[in-house]
C-alpha cells in the first residue's frame, strides 16, 4: 500500500525546535547533547516534508531557512493559514502551548508534537486535550523517555516481574526546574512503574537560581516524596544547584533498574548486573521514534505509545508539589480540587 507524504511545520525555531545553537548558547546547552530536535526528526523521516517554520526572531528564521530551504514565517498564524500542514511541532515556551495547540487543531492540523510540559496550568492542558479530541487531531507531548528504547525495555522487564514487587523509586537531577526538567523524570517514573502518583509532599528550593529561559519564569527545584498507587513511595532529590548525576532508579524485592549517564542497567540480587545494549544508530533519537509513530498513526491509526492525558497527570503532580510547599510540605492528594487546580507553574 502506497502512503502519502506529510507536510510539516514548526512553531518556535530555537534550541529544541530548530536545533539552533545560537539559542542554545544563551541557555548554556549544546544541541549535540539533545536526544533529537523537531527540525532533525521531521527532516529525517523519508515521508515527511518539512515545509515551514515560524519565529519572531529574525536570526532564527534566517538560520532555519538556510538549513532547511523551508519557508520561514514571522507569524505562526500566517503559517497555519498559508500552509496546509499535516504535522506541526510546537517548540515554544510552555505558557504559549495551549493557544498554539488549540489553533493548530482548529485549523485542521492532524498531528501536533508539542514540547513538555504540556502547559503551565491544568485548565490549559485540559483545553488542549479537548480541542484535539474534538478535531480528531493527535496530540503527542515530547516526554522523550517514553520513546527511548532503553526506557521501553526497562518498562517491559519491570512489567514482566524481573524486579519482583516494587519497593521504591529514586529520581535525582541537579538543575532544579521541577516543571520543565522534572516533568521528564516524574513522567518516566510513572511509565516505568506503570503506576500513577496519588499524593505528594514537597519542599521547593528557595535558592532563587535565575531561570535560563528568562526572568519571567520561576521554576524551582526541590525535594519531594511521591506516593504511587498501591502505596509505592518515590523520592525526588532535585535542588537548584548540581549535587550529583541525573538518576532514575526503580527498586524491587528481586533487583533494581537504573538509568544514569546514558547507561541503562538491571541488577538482580541473584543474577548480577546487566547493562542494556546501546541502541543502534539506525534507531535514531527518541524524537525520531516519536515521528515514526506519528506517521504510523497518520497512515492507519496505529496507536502512539502515550496519550496526552498522561502528560496532564504529570503536570498535576508538579502543581501538587507547589500546593504542598505552600502548606509546609503537607501531603496533597490527587486529583487536585478547588483552588489548587488553578495554580500555575511558571515553567519555560
Amino acid at each position: 500500500m502506497n502512503h502519502p507524504s506529510y507536510r510539516a511545520g514548526i512553531i518556535g525555531l530555537g534550541f529544541i525546535g530548530a536545533g539552533d545553537q545560537v539559542s542554545g548558547d544563551r541557555l548554556g546547552q549544546r544541541v549535540e547533547d539533545l536526544d533529537g530536535t523537531h527540525r532533525e526528526a521531521l527532516s529525517k523521516h523519508p515521508r515527511v516534508q518539512l515545509v515551514a517554520g515560524s519565529s519572531r526572531d529574525a536570526g532564527r528564521r534566517e538560520r532555519f531557512a538556510q538549513t532547511t530551504n523551508a519557508q520561514a514565517y514571522t507569524e505562526w498564524r500566517a503559517m497555519l493559514v498559508h500552509e496546509k500542514l499535516d504535522i506541526v511541532g510546537v517548540a515554544s515556551f510552555a505558557p504559549s502551548h495551549a493557544e498554539l495547540v488549540v489553533a493548530c487543531a482548529e485549523s485542521g492540523v492532524r498531528a501536533i508534537f508539542c514540547e513538555k510540559p504540556i502547559a503551565t496550568r491544568m485548565v490549559d492542558a485540559e483545553r488542549m486535550i479537548a480541542a484535539c479530541r474534538q478535531a480528531g487531531s493527535l496530540l503527542v507531548i515530547n516526554h522523550n523517555r517514553r520513546f527511548h528504547l532503553h526506557f521501553r525495555e526497562l518498562q517491559r522487564r519491570i512489567a514482566a516481574g524481573e524486579l519482583g514487587e516494587l519497593t521504591g523509586v529514586w529520581l535525582q537531577w541537579g538543575t532544579g526546574r521541577l516543571g520543565n526538567v522534572g516533568s521528564h523524570f516524574i513522567d518516566a517514573a510513572m511509565m516505568l512503574t506503570g503506576r500513577d502518583v496519588c499524593a505528594v509532599s514537597a519542599t521547593l528550593d528557595q535558592t532563587g537560581r535565575p531561570d535560563c529561559r528568562g526572568s519571567e519564569f520561576c521554576d524551582p527545584g526541590g525535594w519531594v516524596m511521591l506516593r504511587f498507587d498501591g502505596g509505592l513511595i518515590g523520592h525526588v532529590h532535585a535542588p537548584d544547584n548540581p549535587t550529583g548525576p541525573a538518576v532514575i532508579a526503580v527498586q524491587g524485592t528481586l533487583g533494581r533498574a537504573c538509568v544514569s549517564g546514558g547507561v541503562a542497567e538491571i541488577e538482580t540480587w541473584i543474577g548480577g548486573r546487566h547493562v542494556l545494549a546501546t541502541p543502534s544508530a539506525a534507531a535514531g533519537s527518541s524524537m525520531d521514534q516519536a515521528v515514526r509513530e506519528i506517521v504510523g498513526w497518520l497512515d492507519n491509526g496505529t496507536p502512539v505509545c502515550c496519550a496526552a492525558d498522561e502528560s496532564l497527570r504529570t503536570l498535576e503532580v508538579i502543581v501538587a508539589c507547589h500546593a504542598s510547599h505552600a502548606r509546609q510540605a503537607a501531603w496533597i492528594e490527587l486529583p487536585l480540587i478547588n483552588a489548587d487546580r488553578d495554580r500555575e507553574v511558571q515553567s519555560g
